[in-house]
């Protein structure tokens, strides 16, 4: 392998490490912020503050890194690998993520053990669109790009869309493009919060991106278009949001303080991500790639072991949160069962005044990233001296 290439796949690398370790500080708010459960969003203008709506805004760069890149990846390893092979991994990979993230991340998020909730996330989306983006490589790669654009810039078009309950089409919307939860049964939710169809969107581009990381592609030439196309994401974003013009159905709008004025500007839709909130968090992240690519040191190295084992990281990252919020509940002589989120628990009020100031917030996360390097390295290492090995490629 030359140098090129391993520095190519070292800023890819460092750039998913980076998104990983700024994705335990959203959650470590969601499991440990003052009224988190309860009402206390950063995105509500009544209450929020600008260090607590920036703490928001800044973790909305890891899922549209997580799916680009997932695209990216898979470009990759198709460069090793036959097109059908390729296409069998995306498929069987999908499926895998989509029954990890409902038996497993469900019960790691709630520690319920009844499935009262199911709750579609990330690994949901990655996974569809790993199946989706299998059955799509065969195409040209012209069509996919076009595809890609296509659907990241028009799928707020069909924001006004709705499709009544009764409709068979209802169930397929609501995965494709609303949030929404639907009833399974009498206790059961099953909720889409991540729908897939933006996702399907952002892969499809992610794959095409890495023909610029192919081995005999030129670093000039790729540099030049992750800047060219970072700074024309940002400047069309600043366009469209500044005029309100198109690309998200929440609107901004002056408010009665200047910081209030700017948490609404950058209050964007997530679920799903709308054009503006992928141009505002996609461009930088090109930038960021333009920029990394060169340079070597102890951060980048700290990087890459989290950018390395993403899958595995992110798992055992949610179980390390959520028992730590059951940990913080013991030490400060609170009822330890109040963390096992379950229909009646998140129902009741019963956090209601739960939770610690924005402080605590990021001590608990910095403690985290700690406590989890040391055993994502271990695994980096595994990885790489068990290449042979077919499961860890699943994990």
């Amino acid at each position: 392998m030359s140098q090129s290439t391993t520095k190519r796949i070292e800023s890819i690398d460092i750039l998913r490490g980076l998104v990983m370790i700024i994705m335990v500080l959203d959650h470590v708010r969601d499991y440990f912020h003052i009224n988190a459960f309860a009402g206390n969003f950063p995105e509500n203008l009544e209450s929020t503050t600008l260090p607590l709506y920036f703490t928001r805004f800044i973790t909305h760069y890891c899922a549209p890194v997580f799916v680009f890149l997932a695209g990216t990846s898979a470009f990759l390893y198709g460069q090793k690998h036959t097109p059908k092979a390729l296409s069998k991994f995306l498929i069987t990979r999908g499926i895998w993520l989509i029954f990890v993230e409902i038996v497993i991340n469900n019960l790691l998020w709630w520690f319920d053990i009844t499935y009262g909730m199911i709750n579609l996330q990330v690994i949901w989306a990655i996974g569809f669109c790993m199946i989706v983006l299998g059955l799509l490589i065969h195409l040209p790669k012209k069509i996919l790009v076009a595809l890609g654009f296509l659907i990241v810039l028009g799928h707020n078009m069909l924001d006004g869309v709705s499709i009544p309950e009764e409709n068979p089409l209802s169930l397929l919307w609501k995965m494709s493009h609303e949030l929404s939860c639907v009833s399974i049964g009498e206790t059961r939710l099953l909720c889409f919060s991540y729908p897939v169809l933006p996702w399907i969107g952002v892969i499809l581009l992610g794959y095409c991106f890495g023909s610029f990381y192919k081995k005999d592609a030129a670093v000039r030439t790729r540099k030049k278009w992750l800047l060219t196309i970072g700074i024309s994401a940002i400047v069309f974003f600043f366009i469209l949001r500044t005029f309100n013009i198109y690309g998200d159905s929440m609107l901004w709008s002056e408010q009665e303080s200047f910081s209030k004025t700017i948490i609404s500007y950058f209050i964007l839709s997530k679920y799903p991500p709308s054009l503006l909130f992928l141009l505002i968090t996609l461009g930088p992240a090109l930038l960021f790639l333009y920029k990394i690519e060169n340079i070597k040191n102890s951060v980048t190295n700290f990087l890459i072991v989290f950018g390395r084992v993403p899958f595995f990281f992110y798992v055992i990252h949610v179980f390390v949160v959520h028992a730590s919020a059951i940990l913080g509940l013991l030490i400060t002589g609170k009822d330890w069962r109040t963390m096992i989120l379950d229909n009646e628990t998140m129902s009741s009020g019963a956090l209601s005044g739960y939770g610690y100031s924005l402080g605590i917030v990021y001590l608990v996360w910095v403690a985290i990233i700690i406590l989890l390097y040391p055993i994502c390295k271990w695994f980096m290492k595994y990885k790489a001296t068990h290449k042979g090995t077919w499961w860890l490629s699943y994990i």
